[in-house]
């Protein structure tokens, strides 16, 4: 009887394991899926956003872009397209926090909830900034109002302002809390946990509002979407 009973306890115990093993594996795809996804529609919305009239414009080079359907129809579809990499990212960081949890047996509870928080303001003011640099393309498009030079300069300038200083500050944070999660882990290669803690380091401390700074967030969750397809596969069917 004792060892049918063991038996019996073997085989739920090994029924768990494979179940959690289903789980690790199908919140692996979903996380590194959702994470591409992501930064593939951020990085069109931005190209998309990018052109926009910079402070050093004429007035006269301001009118002459939003007097164009094709340059303002392009930022305001990059401005459609914009939520739904939002909308991406949300879902990425729900599947990121899950599939830790099957990960990682001990989690710490102040370095997950910065985490979360710090991904939420993140996209908060990616919201607000793709927001203020398309405020002279909806005026013109949606309004009969005419093209204030003085608004085509300051809110793109703002929003970038909006985006990289502040942003990119929270961003950091999503890097450096997420690699901290995985070293502990032992679950992220060393040359990505050398990486991200460059990466987040840099975030923080660079002093400047270049458009090319947008773009290190989004590579970033690419190269950690590749990482969790490679740890997929290698977890059992």
């Amino acid at each position: 009887m004792e060892t049918v009973g063991e038996d019996a306890s073997l085989i739920a115990s090994g029924g768990q394991e494979a179940e959690r093993q289903v789980s690790l594996r199908r919140a692996a795809n979903l996380t590194a899926l959702l994470g591409a996804v992501y930064s593939l529609l951020f990085l069109v919305s931005v190209l998309a956003l990018s052109g926009t009239p910079t402070v050093g414009s004429s007035d006269q080079e301001i009118a002459d872009f939003y007097s164009g359907n094709d340059k303002r129809l392009t930022i305001l579809a990059g401005l459609y397209l914009f939520p739904f990499s939002a909308v991406a990212f949300l879902w990425f960081l729900v599947l990121l926090r899950e599939w830790t949890s099957f990960s990682v047996h001990r989690i710490s509870r102040l370095v997950s909830n910065v985490q979360l928080l710090s991904g939420i303001i993140y996209i908060t003011l990616t919201f607000a900034a793709a927001a203020a640099s398309t405020v002279m393309a909806a005026v013109v498009e949606f309004t009969d109002s005419p093209i204030d030079p003085i608004v085509a300069r300051e809110f793109p300038m703002y929003g970038r302002v909006l985006f990289v200083i502040f942003g990119m500050r929270m961003a950091a944070m999503f890097v450096l809390t997420t690699t901290n999660i995985g070293r502990a882990a032992g679950i992220f290669p060393r040359w990505f946990i050398v990486g991200s803690f460059a990466i987040a380091i840099f975030l923080f401390l660079v002093a400047s509002v270049s458009a090319w700074l947008i773009v290190i967030f989004p590579v970033w969750i690419l190269c950690l979407s590749g990482l969790l397809f490679k740890r997929a596969r290698a977890i059992p069917r």
